[in-house]
């Protein structure tokens, strides 16, 4: 996804915890320097803990990709990018977390390894295996905390390849991450390719 293009960002909505009584809010916005912006406030208040954007259904991506690429600028954060193959509005989400550095544009590298299928926030272990070809969504997340759905006793977590994400990280507040390209990676096709 090229979010120079302001009509990327026109199929995507918001999913925030307000579904369970929450409070916090969120949108992905098109920003006329020629990126995307997902910002907005996370709140703990009436129980909730999370903000999320989900992108409208595209055709998935080519047989063999082996990692995302997404460039990115973010607040000091932890976000998670998720993934689904299930064409209905609830359902398993694959997630995989990231924290980019505050106010610099970098690549983030995530392979399809490390998403882990979790579903309203508990792992599913028996979940089916993530194929890229069949992802029919993407969105992003930032939550309460960085750690992958259920797993309450780690305190740190593999999400980008070559990065640590250090959980429990204050999140709640105001929030801003913006994005340039969101690209998948095929080991013959090297470099990566937007689609």
């Amino acid at each position: 996804m090229d979010f120079s293009d302001p009509t990327v960002v026109e199929t995507w909505q918001s999913v925030d915890d307000r579904v369970m009584g929450g409070v916090s809010r969120s949108c992905l916005r098109y920003d006329p320097a020629g990126f995307a912006v997902f910002e907005g406030v996370m709140s703990l208040e009436q129980g909730g803990g999370f903000a999320s954007v989900r992108s409208g259904l595209f055709p998935g991506f080519a047989p063999g990709t082996d990692a995302l690429v997404l460039e990115v600028c973010g607040d000091g954060k932890a976000y998670k990018l998720s993934l689904r193959m299930d064409e209905q509005f609830d359902g398993i989400s694959y997630q995989a977390a990231f924290q980019p550095p505050a106010g610099v544009w970098t690549q983030v590298r995530l392979p399809v390894r490390n998403f882990v299928p979790g579903y309203h926030g508990r792992p599913v272990p028996n979940a089916p295996t993530l194929l890229p070809e069949r992802i029919c969504r993407v969105g992003l997340l930032i939550a309460r905390q960085t750690q992958p759905p259920g797993d309450a006793s780690a305190s740190m977590e593999e999400g980008a390849e070559g990065a640590v994400v250090t959980t429990g990280y204050p999140q709640a507040g105001s929030f801003r991450l913006a994005i340039k390209s969101m690209r998948f990676h095929v080991p013959a096709a090297d470099p990566a390719v937007r689609f």
